[in-house]
């Protein structure tokens, strides 16, 4: 059995640095080059060396042992943690499992079309307030979308509006300063700077922010059909619900997650649209037929196929959360070769999409993939990840995207202007660096269909 001295070292390596000059150059292009190296491959960002997964056989190994392949030690995960709490996405193995069964509830597909009233209301009053040919920063536009919607999926209309926004706020500095922590020696990150000490105020205050939510909620005891009513109401198999730090940990996930993959997804999807027209126009008919300029709703998603496979086929093409590590918590085997207890393993749902032995011109943005009896396998498309620690908001994390999407194609054509820089930033979430666009109202072809009759 090799060992990991064994496993390549990719390519472009400086001291110090590792590759983290390529990356924050082209981090698809540098992704991209390695599976021609090996199905494992080592690379450093920073102090910290991991060993890339290219193979999509053994991803899928690393996703369901996630015991072995786990998020208890290393560096990102203690930055995570440290800043974002234990909540289900940053909890170890050893606590996942309870956590996942008392949240699961809170996602069940009855609760999800109260949810997605309050995503439409959010993404009806953001196009409303846009004016024809208005330049739009589309990256603040998403954003600000997702943002809202996520807080009042979260905690609906219980917070004053400047609360809320100054949540968003300390969720994205802290959001950044986990990423940034991870890449740096930790001895860095203790010092006295003005950074450092803006980072803490941030954790600071959200924490205090969210405890002091939570605790007039549990007194109030009132359902407001929310997703902290429906952490309050959780419990496990002996009847025990979640402590208030708990409740905290989690909405910060959510909160975390819900705003960053969602914005990102959705300004993706706006630059797709307008590069091609064709498709556009054929999306255009149908948000035509069924919507006739109003706001989506969770009802009209079964009527839009086309903007559901549009919304697929970014997240295979440009899916958020690109590249993702797991920590070895034992000694173990992968893909022939011994990796001892604590090595990092990094995985890429980009590169998961763009396997050629499963996708015809993987590069190519095709739709049409999706609108088949026998679409691609399911280890071919991981944009929530898979196994036991898949994302537990996919469903509505997709029911989001094609309700703003639907809405926005619905009332406007937005087209990219000059100047904008496609290329991805080095960040947590994959998104453009630059995206402005111009609003174009729209006006509808052709009569609806109701959801009702259709």
């Amino acid at each position: 059995m090799k060992s990991i001295a064994s496993i390549p070292m990719a390519r472009g390596r400086l001291p110090l640095m590792g590759h983290l000059l390529p990356l924050v150059r082209d981090p698809l292009g540098f992704l991209s080059s390695l599976p021609a190296q090996g199905e494992l491959v080592r690379f450093e960002l920073g102090p910290l060396e991991a060993i890339l997964v290219c193979d999509r056989e053994l991803v899928q190994h690393v996703l369901r042992h996630d015991r072995i392949f786990d998020k208890d030690g290393g560096t990102l995960f203690e930055q995570g943690r440290r800043a974002l709490g234990d909540g289900l996405v940053t909890c170890p193995h050893s606590r996942h499992r309870r956590q996942r069964r008392m949240l699961q509830p809170a996602f069940h597909r009855s609760r999800l079309p109260a949810y997605a009233a309050s995503i439409s209301a959010q993404i009806d009053a953001i196009t409303s307030a846009w004016q024809s040919e208005q330049d739009l920063d589309i990256l603040m536009e998403t954003r600000k979308f997702a943002a809202n919607a996520t807080a009042t999926v979260v905690f609906s209309g219980a917070v004053p509006e400047s609360t809320a926004a100054q949540t968003i706020d300390d969720i994205d500095a802290i959001f950044a300063g986990v990423f940034r922590r991870s890449l740096v020696p930790q001895l860095l990150t203790r010092l006295p700077t003005p950074g450092n000490r803006a980072y803490q105020r941030s954790i600071t205050r959200l924490r205090g922010t969210l405890g002091d939510l939570v605790a007039a909620r549990r007194h109030a005891d009132v359902d407001h059909g929310d997703l902290l009513s429906a952490l309050l109401d959780a419990r496990d198999t002996d009847g025990k619900g979640l402590s208030d730090t708990e409740i905290s940990d989690q909405m910060i996930t959510f909160l975390n997650a819900g705003t960053h993959t969602t914005a990102d997804a959705l300004t993706w999807a706006l630059y797709e649209l307008d590069r091609h027209p064709d498709i556009a126009r054929r999306l255009h008919a149908e948000v035509d037929g069924v919507l006739a300029g109003r706001a989506a709703t969770y009802d009209d998603l079964p009527h839009l196929p086309l903007t559901g496979h549009f919304i697929t086929e970014t997240l295979r093409l440009r899916g958020p959360a690109w590249l993702l590590t797991r920590h070895v918590t034992e000694d173990t085997e992968l893909g022939g070769c011994r990796l001892p207890k604590g090595t990092v393993v990094a995985y890429s749902s980009y590169l998961v999409g763009h396997c050629p032995a499963v996708y015809a011109e993987p590069d190519r943005f095709d739709p049409d993939r999706w609108d088949t009896t026998t679409p691609p396998p399911q280890n071919a498309l991981i944009p929530f990840g898979g196994g036991a620690r898949k994302c537990i908001g996919d469903l509505l994390a997709l029911d989001e995207a094609a309700i703003a999407l639907a809405t926005i194609a619905a009332r406007w054509r937005l087209r990219a202007l000059p100047g904008n820089d496609m290329r991805p930033a080095l960040a947590v979430t994959l998104h453009p660096r630059r995206l402005h666009m111009r609003a174009e109202i729209r006006t509808p072809a052709t009569s609806p269909t109701s959801a009702a009759t259709n």
